[in-house]
């Protein structure tokens, strides 16, 4: 493994136990979650979760994911999510020919990644 050194592991879920229990992990680097994810492990207040989260985890990054799919309602959710705390990061899935017109919103919300969903 001495060769990895310089990979970064982040643990992606939506369980709040599991999340706390990584977090005594050295080797996880940080958390990301999806809307998905949290609907698939019961989660009904997206926001209430995730400041949950935030609060037992506070010396890691960690991204939530937008999940309007118009490009304002990802900037206005990107915005919000990254005034969460210090540690919070905003992530969209932006299909490349929205990519152009929500660019806007990257040096100001703290993205983790922009994901397409076009071949292109």
């Amino acid at each position: 493994m001495t060769g990895l050194r310089h990979v970064k592991i982040y643990a992606d879920g939506a369980d709040l136990e599991s999340i706390v229990a990584l977090a005594d992990r050295p080797d996880i680097a940080g958390f990301t979650t999806n809307p998905t994810l949290m609907r698939k492990s019961g989660v009904s207040d997206y926001e209430g979760f995730a400041r949950k989260v935030l609060d037992a985890v506070t010396d890691r990054p960690i991204s939530f994911e937008v999940f309007a799919d118009d490009p304002a309602g990802m900037i206005r959710q990107a915005r919000l999510i990254s005034s969460w705390g210090p540690t919070c990061w905003s992530r969209s899935p932006l299909p490349t020919l929205r990519a152009t017109r929500c660019a806007a919103w990257w040096s100001s919300s703290r993205p983790t990644a922009c994901s397409s969903t076009s071949p292109r």
